[in-house]
């Protein structure tokens, strides 16, 4: 027979181990419990004219010590929670209201709002899901540009990035949204004759649509760098040079460097120039010259194929003639504060474009201070 004495310490160390157990559990028993009538929400089918769609998440306090929601946050924007703020007494419910705007959002979607409480679990996510079907579009949408008794998609094209020796083409569409037959022609500036354009569908019946076709031929173009001009949409006959009728058309021509052999690299210029220019300070009303010096550290001439400003009060003269291996140019700059500026810190570009293959495009920073 097997006797088991138990001693005092023992029992000490047992009724302490007990009374801490029922502390806890009674502890457990006092905190608030949180449950919902649902955790998902399934609007299924709504329809993005119709608007917001609301649902309810109805939840109860289920424990023996008020609940407190302290923040209930969604996964988006979208998304709106609306909750009871004021604390749940034990046995009471509360509300979280949860709003969807489909507006934008044609097709299937599920986002979730974080739910964070006093209760035992923390942290409950509750879902809502759905398909949005996308509201018609009006001719208006489609075609929000009026220039007259015309309609067009949009009134600006760039044509993106051009190697020199290339051609692109890109089009607007437009409609006639009226109950009258018209006709459109498109009028262009004879210096922007690099651009040509086609109109598919010279007279228009109504409702009817048809297509502008712009084609940008880089062989034609003066120069190279970032171009912008501008065509004029002439409906019925009427010349219109307004900005009302007006189309931006943009492109960047890029010199092509791509056929050079690893011989003509080796030959080719290199242009050597600070990249900032430190101006000072100058009084208003007045001007103040300087000069960028640009060197030719390659074998074959340096030719500067354009210089762009971005700022209408930096005056420059470009060199006329090519930098030979090993020389150095200077090019004179002029900064007119006479018109047009108030005292302040300003900082521009001077873009230098040129025929050296490594680095034909240059970005010089000019800084002064007008006071």
């Amino acid at each position: 027979m097997r006797i088991i004495i138990i001693t005092y310490n023992n029992m000490k160390h047992l009724f302490t181990f007990a009374a801490t157990m029922l502390i806890a559990l009674a502890a457990m028993g006092q905190n608030p419990v949180i449950t919902f009538d649902k955790t998902t929400h399934d609007f299924g089918k709504i329809n993005e004219a119709d608007g917001r769609v609301t649902t309810i998440f109805t939840f109860k306090n289920e424990g023996m010590a008020p609940l407190v929601l302290s923040n209930v946050r969604a996964s988006c924007g979208c998304t709106t929670p609306k909750w009871t703020r004021e604390p749940i007494e034990p046995g009471q419910t509360g509300e979280i209201t949860v709003t969807y705007n489909p507006s934008g959002r044609p097709g299937r979607f599920q986002k979730t709002v974080t739910v964070t409480s006093n209760a035992e679990e923390a942290t409950t996510k509750l879902y809502i899901k759905g398909e949005v079907i996308p509201k018609p579009t009006k001719p208006t949408d489609e075609y929000p540009i009026k220039m007259g008794e015309v309609s067009l998609k949009r009134k600006s094209i760039n044509f993106g990035s051009i190697l020199q020796g290339n051609s692109k083409q890109v089009e607007i569409e437009y409609a006639n949204q009226t109950d009258q037959p018209i006709t459109v022609a498109i009028l262009m500036n004879e210096k922007d004759s690099y651009i040509k354009n086609q109109v598919t569908l010279e007279t228009v019946e109504p409702k009817q649509t048809g297509k502008i076709l712009f084609s940008l031929h880089t062989t034609e173009c003066p120069e190279l760098g970032p171009l912008t001009a501008k065509a004029y949409v002439m409906v019925n006959g009427k010349r219109n040079i307004s900005e009302t009728y007006e189309i931006t058309l943009s492109a960047n021509i890029k010199e092509d460097f791509s056929h050079l052999t690893v011989e003509q690299r080796q030959q080719a210029p290199i242009m050597e120039v600070t990249k900032e220019i430190d101006l000072g300070t100058i009084n208003v009303s007045k001007k103040i010259s300087s000069k960028l010096t640009i060197a030719n550290a390659g074998i074959n001439p340096l030719i500067i194929r354009r210089v762009i400003s971005n700022d209408e009060h930096i005056k420059f003269v470009a060199p006329k003639s090519a930098v030979k291996a090993g020389r150095k140019v200077d090019m004179k700059l002029e900064l007119d504060a006479t018109s047009g500026i108030n005292p302040a810190r300003y900082s521009r570009n001077l873009t230098l474009i040129t025929n050296d293959p490594n680095n034909p495009v240059v970005n010089i920073k000019i800084n002064w201070v007008v006071e």
